[in-house]
């Protein structure tokens, strides 16, 4: 059996990064149209569900963060989305705050408040810091509605806003133009997200999570790795939380309850923990499935809903993302396989 030429073999791996690359181009392009094509082709209320998907991607991409690359579980971020919310309702609503406005003091809040937390909650580790955050996703409904601040908050009538027009007279519905201004944030925020969590804090993140005393033997702090990690989580989350209370131009407590928290954890686990594009689907997951579970049994829903779950668990133990990098890498090792010999 003749060898190959060594050009064949050096050639083999170019070739492939060469059309994975091509492959990858090809596909962000594809997704971008897509995303410009939706406004003009799909009703109002189409329209708000896509936008409300790109906004819950976000916060679930925040959890991500926090449960996936760190190793730190949390079910409270219920309440970083509703901290988000009440920050930009509370600022247009009594301080005069232009919607934009509100959205970096919204980040830089919610950041604050999650490093301030996530510090000593240190301390805590697997299911203690999970009913840790878990407490304060209760608690938060709860506190919204307190006479404290019920001035503030609205109460339990909650906090109407204005949905924002299209400026400069540009012809589109304020839903048009809520999404692509959206799709905008959300494409900056993913951008961040991929080469932060590829940059030095991605790095001692992701060393933390798989070996926490040889990344502090390697010097990496880890307390503040962990804190500041925190911190962002709570910043994507804050943002999205933001962006929710601006489309649906309204704010209540009850709208966070606990389950909030629980449906970001069931995106981040369905889209796939330690990913970014999960986030995605992980956010269309919550938000779609619900609805169709709704058709199909008016008297049963979450069953429905618990049974599309489960069956996502058994098809999808990785996540989508996993299963569809699984297949891919089978296709590579099918693709690669050498050939008879003369």
């Amino acid at each position: 059996m003749s060898a190959l030429p060594v050009s064949s073999v050096t050639a083999a791996p170019m070739q492939a990064s060469t059309s994975g690359g091509s492959w990858r181009l090809l596909a962000i392009g594809a997704l971008v149209l897509a995303a410009l094509a939706v406004p003009f082709g799909l009703s109002d209320y189409a329209i708000f569900l896509v936008t409300m998907t790109l906004i819950t991607a976000i916060g679930v991409l925040g959890l991500n963060m926090l449960v996936g690359y760190n190793g730190q579980l949390s079910l409270g971020h219920g309440a970083l989305y509703a901290l988000g919310a009440y920050v930009t309702a509370v600022l247009m609503e009594y301080a005069g705050f232009a919607w934009w406005a509100t959205l970096p003091v919204s980040a830089m809040v919610c950041f604050a408040f999650g490093f301030l937390f996530g510090w000593p909650a240190l301390r805590l580790k697997g299911h203690y810091l999970a009913l840790a955050t878990f407490a304060l996703a209760l608690a938060t409904p709860q506190l919204l509605k307190h006479k404290a601040l019920e001035s503030w908050t609205g109460g339990v009538q909650g906090i109407t806003l204005l949905k924002p027009e299209a400026p400069w007279g540009i012809k589109l519905s304020a839903d048009q133009w809520l999404y692509l201004v959206v799709v905008v944030i959300a494409a900056f925020l993913f951008t961040c997200a991929w080469n932060m969590l590829r940059g030095r804090l991605g790095r001692a993140t992701i060393a933390i999570r798989e070996q926490p005393i040889a990344a502090s033997a390697m010097g990496i702090n880890v307390p503040y790795v962990k804190a500041m990690t925190f911190g962002v989580s709570a910043l994507y989350t804050g943002v999205a939380g933001s962006l929710g209370a601006i489309a649906t131009a309204f704010v209540a407590p009850d709208s966070f309850g606990m389950f909030v928290s629980v449906f970001f954890l069931v995106g981040a686990v369905v889209g796939g923990l330690g990913t970014i594009s999960g986030a995605l689907v992980g956010a269309a997951f919550i938000q779609f499935i619900p609805n169709i579970a709704d058709q199909i049994s008016k008297s049963a829903p979450s069953a429905i809903f618990a049974g599309f779950l489960i069956l996502c668990m058994f098809l999808m133990p990785q996540g989508f993302v996993g299963l569809l990098r699984d297949g891919l890498g089978r296709l590579r090792q099918r693709g690669q396989r050498p050939r008879g010999g003369d």
